[in-house]
């Protein structure tokens, strides 16, 4: 992931180096006591897919100008695709299973049932009646009491069938158990966020441009292979353009955030101006020597100073300016 940063930031800081020696040289001569040289620093977006693949596609060029949500590039999305298909078809079948369990049975298991409680009850009624007449023959000794009990063991068997039906026929309408349900609510609910992760997954595959800026660089070409998290193209919004310069010592307790900069640029008939957004806590390039009266007059602050966006498209990473702090 810092491979494609380390050539940009190598030159800069050799850059910096250099322009740093010659603030402290310019102290020297005969430029007014708040004016130092420095050079323009870019701060790069680098845009990558956290996924890997094929680049597909490479939707803009190094030098154009990318507008907020513009394309820039895509990667090989095959496995995502079939991925996201599948995902959807099984929360398809898991929905199904779902509203499955919440109905009862099919309406013509149901019509099964009711035609079987009303034979049952058919039945019953007869065995009643026999058991009655039985019942009546057995008092005045007209039959056998064996054939009382088996018109009474008749009759109790007819009443446990109609009660059996009556709670197959209630339980078929009510559908599955409560339990059963809930497992298959909870099964569309995981099949939900798999789904919603296979299309997050596809959408990573394609990257646009985050906010309006430089296409500073495209780092791969189409057909090449990218690993996952390493950028494709290096942007350079206007805002995050500044001005690095180096303050001497005896200098930089002058200087605040927020004070007014006019940075003066070759080719530019007019300096624009700008505000020093950071000052560094501490001394670049301290020499390894205890501090004394002399060496203090070799150290140097870094002071950075920002842009209007629509200022800031005048100014190049590595170009050498002049600074003045201060009206």
């Amino acid at each position: 992931m810092n491979e494609p940063h380390t050539p940009h930031r190598r030159l800069l800081s050799c850059i910096g180096l250099i322009l740093a020696a010659l603030s402290i040289l310019a102290g020297c001569n005969n430029q007014g006591p708040n004016r130092v040289q420095g050079y323009v620093e870019g701060e790069f977006v680098y845009v990558a897919s956290p996924l890997p693949g094929q680049l597909e596609a490479l939707y803009v060029q190094r030098g154009a100008q990318a507008k907020a949500g513009d394309p820039l590039f895509a990667l090989d999305s095959t496995a995502e695709i079939a991925a996201r298909n599948e995902a959807e078809r099984r929360l398809a079948q898991g929905r199904a299973t779902l509203e499955d369990a919440k109905k009862g049975r099919r309406p013509s298991e149901i019509e099964a049932l009711e035609a079987q409680l009303k034979q049952a009850r058919a039945a019953l009624e007869y065995s009643e009646l026999e058991f009655q007449r039985q019942e009546k023959l057995v008092r005045s000794d007209s039959v056998a009491m064996q054939a009382f009990d088996r018109a009474r063991s008749a009759r109790d068997q007819d009443r446990q069938r109609v009660a059996q039906l009556e709670a197959d026929l209630e339980t078929a309408r009510l559908g599955s158990r409560s339990d059963q349900i809930e497992a298959a609510e909870a099964n569309v609910r995981a099949l939900e966020a798999a789904l919603a992760r296979a299309e997050w997954e596809l959408s990573q595959k394609r990257q646009n441009a985050p906010q309006a800026a430089l296409v500073f660089d495209t780092l791969y070409r189409q057909g090449e292979w990218v690993a996952a998290g390493r950028p494709v193209v290096a942007l350079l919004p206007p805002q995050n353009i500044k001005v690095r310069a180096f303050v001497p010592e005896n200098r930089v307790a002058l200087i605040h955030p927020g004070d007014t900069v006019h940075v003066t640029v070759d080719g530019l008939p007019e300096p624009l101006i700008g505000k020093v957004s950071y000052i560094s806590p501490r001394a670049e390039f301290t020499p390894p020597v205890i501090y004394s009266q002399e060496s203090r007059s070799k150290l140097v602050f870094m002071i950075e100073a920002v842009f209007d966006p629509k200022t800031a498209v005048s100014l190049h990473p590595g170009q050498p300016v002049d600074v003045q702090f201060g009206s």
